[in-house]
């Protein structure tokens, strides 16, 4: 007896998908490489200017300390008042705090020329290594220095004979060295130079 009864064996079954082809094509392959180049050049820049900003970071806080330093220096300076007789003003006119340790042979607290904290004034300057060590002092630039400091001294003009305004100034010998030698004015002050400025009043002593 024949029969028109379906054969669930010859037809596809039911919700079958057609197959895929494996793998990526090419132009998947491409379209891929060039997102990850231009993802690994966007990390490459971050990264360059992280290690930048470190760099910089790390300059301002040694130039800071390196400035304090000095600082303290010329605050421990005598400056003040013989308290033994009439109260005459007594200053330090001869220490010289630009040697590796201080001498005699110096300017003291004596007001300094005006441009000491823009070019190498002997007697205001010295230069230290990447540890903060001296390695010199005089106009030129020693070859082992990588810090340049300098220091001015001036009379405050609504009271100079019993108040000075001292600034201290640390930059680094590399910038000093691309500085345009024909330029003139005051020097441009830079975002990782470090300059700190306080005010020493006559006391007795």
């Amino acid at each position: 007896m024949h029969s028109d009864a379906f054969d669930s064996t010859n037809s596809p079954r039911r919700g079958a998908r057609a197959p895929r082809d494996a793998g990526f094509s090419m132009v998947e392959v491409l379209v891929a490489l060039v997102l990850l180049m231009v993802v690994a050049t966007g990390v490459a820049a971050l990264f360059g200017v992280a290690l930048k900003a470190t760099h910089g970071a790390r300059d301002q806080t040694s130039s800071t300390v390196l400035a304090e330093q000095k600082m303290e220096q010329l605050r421990a300076l005598t400056w003040g008042f013989d308290t033994s007789g009439q109260m005459l003003p007594v200053t330090d006119t001869t220490t010289d705090l630009s040697q590796a340790a201080p001498t005699g042979a110096g300017q003291g607290l004596n007001p300094s020329p005006t441009d000491t904290l823009d070019t190498n004034t002997a007697g205001y300057v010295d230069y230290l290594d990447k540890r903060g060590q001296w390695v010199g002092t005089g106009v030129a630039i020693p070859a082992a220095a990588v810090y340049v400091r300098r220091w001015n001294i001036a009379p405050l003009p609504t009271n100079p004979n019993n108040t000075l305004v001292m600034q201290v100034l640390v930059t680094t010998a590399l910038r000093e060295a691309n500085l345009d030698p024909a330029a003139t004015g005051p020097r441009r002050r830079y975002s990782n130079d470090a300059l700190i400025a306080t005010v020493k009043t006559r006391k007795a002593h």
